[in-house]
């Protein structure tokens, strides 16, 4: 594998254990890099290797739904890495502190974790590095062309960084090494993980139930992405019509890195795919992806006001007293009692399926932007909303998006109005004249069904 996709995090001695791959990010045994690196370094000292997995106490807003759909698809990873003679051990606790402490006590030869840019993140992989004796490195296994090596600053649009990326994708869109099963095996051996013990544990509250569309695990985002090059990737340029059943629905599986960007595009050059709905989906899967973990691992406060580009925090901070058309308390906003129907309708598909039409979100997150005391107010209520309710919540692609809607992120100054100033500004109206608003809002907000509104 590419030597670049690895990133030193702690030099150290390595210790005369198995070599230990602490899986956060990317839930997958096919087509990991971070797994492969773990089995190749294995493989070098002669060792035995397997993969690590803690349950933190909380994770952001994630619910007990987040928390079990993720645990669902271990289930499937762990049959997987047993198959090639990789145990998969199940922790509880401060991630890592925990796997330090799992380390320590198997005399570790090394750990290599995936790359995340996420501060909650980053504070376990410090925990790790502070208490750990052994080598420890980062593989990004998320992006095609790694964070790390795509640009060293803060790219402030999609034209900046998308050069960059092309230039690099022949040196990174290389093909996953298949390896045989691993020859040194476990000490004592092995046995199942138990992951129906955490999954009994789990303290985190649940929203109201919710009927996910897509099911959990590898096989299931394989399955998803079949059928989309299959049936819907011929009309993905009408993306932006929710009407529309064009987009892959492999988003809550990227998240969960049950399904690697990687692989998508490789199917794609395998089957010899082309023409604008190709370049219109790759643009999504890899530039803008990467556009989004790029702004997080250059912003640590990505999640706040002062994360926005000057320009948008002048021009929000001008209009910080201009009347609002309605002001919501974040009950309502939960609730989807706006008198908005259109808000209302991608409201209750969010937290019906756990996900939300994505050129809704971006409605969505600005009609927030419009209806709250401040964009602070509303940068805290757009997240808080998303995190709980979106099961690809919790994620640089979120967090990105919302800051792009409420905060320019990404974007330029536009004509200048109330509330918005110069932030790009939408509205039912033009919506509208986009797709048939009536028929969406008639699909999740059915007559005496639909919640009540106010002026």
């Amino acid at each position: 594998m590419n030597p670049r996709r690895v990133h030193v995090l702690k030099s150290a001695t390595e210790g005369r254990g198995p070599v230990l791959y602490w899986m956060h990010r990317d839930f997958r045994a096919a087509d990991n890099w971070g797994l492969t690196r773990a089995r190749l370094e294995a493989l070098r000292l002669g060792r035995p290797v397997a993969a690590v997995f803690c349950l933190a106490p909380s994770f952001g807003a994630a619910t007990a739904a987040h928390f079990d759909f993720l645990l669902q698809g271990l289930e499937e990873t762990e049959a997987a890495l047993r198959r090639d003679g990789i145990p998969l051990f199940t922790l509880r606790g401060e991630p890592g502190k925990e796997v330090a402490a799992f380390a320590r006590a198997h005399d570790a030869a090394l750990v290599v974790t995936d790359f995340d840019p996420l501060r909650a993140k980053q504070d376990w992989i410090g925990d790790l590095l502070s208490e750990s004796v052994q080598p420890v490195l980062e593989v990004d296994s998320r992006n095609i062309v790694p964070a790390r090596v795509a640009t060293d600053r803060r790219e402030y649009m999609a034209k900046t960084i998308r050069p960059r990326i092309r230039r690099q994708l022949h040196e990174f869109l290389d093909d996953f090494p298949a390896l045989p099963p691993h020859p040194h095996p476990w000490p004592g051996g092995m046995s199942p993980a138990d992951i129906a013990g955490l999954r009994a544990g789990l303290r985190a509250a649940s929203p109201a139930r919710q009927e996910f569309l897509v099911r959990p695990g590898e096989a299931a985002g394989r399955a998803l992405l079949d059928d989309f090059l299959d049936h819907r990737l011929r009309g993905y340029l009408d993306r932006n019509d929710p009407n529309r059943d064009v987009c892959s629905n492999l988003s809550a599986h990227l998240h969960f890195g049950m399904i690697s960007a990687q692989r998508v595009a490789l199917e794609i050059m395998g089957r010899k795919l082309s023409g604008e709905h190709v370049d219109s989906f790759l643009e999504e899967l890899i530039v803008r992806r990467e556009l989004s973990d790029n702004f997080c691992l250059h912003t640590p406060d990505y999640d706040r006001e002062s994360g926005f580009p000057a320009w948008a925090r002048e021009t929000l901070h001008r209009h910080r007293k201009d009347p609002r058309p309605a002001v919501y308390s974040p009950e309502e906003l939960e609730g989807a009692r706006t008198h908005d129907p259109l808000w209302n309708a991608a409201q209750t598909q969010m937290v019906r399926c756990g996900k939300m039409h994505g050129y809704l979100r971006m409605y969505w997150a600005k009609k927030i932007l419009e209806w709250s005391p401040s964009a602070g107010d509303a940068l805290h209520a757009a997240i808080l909303l998303n995190d709980r309710y979106s099961l690809d919540g919790r994620d640089s692609n979120g967090y990105t998006g919302i800051a792009w809607s409420i905060g320019g992120v990404h974007d330029r100054g536009w004509t200048e109005r109330p509330v918005f100033g110069k932030i790009r500004y939408m509205n039912l109206a033009g919506a509208r004249r986009k797709f048939d608003v009536d028929r969406f809002v008639r699909s999740w907000l059915p007559g005496p069904d639909a919640p009540p509104t106010r002026p």
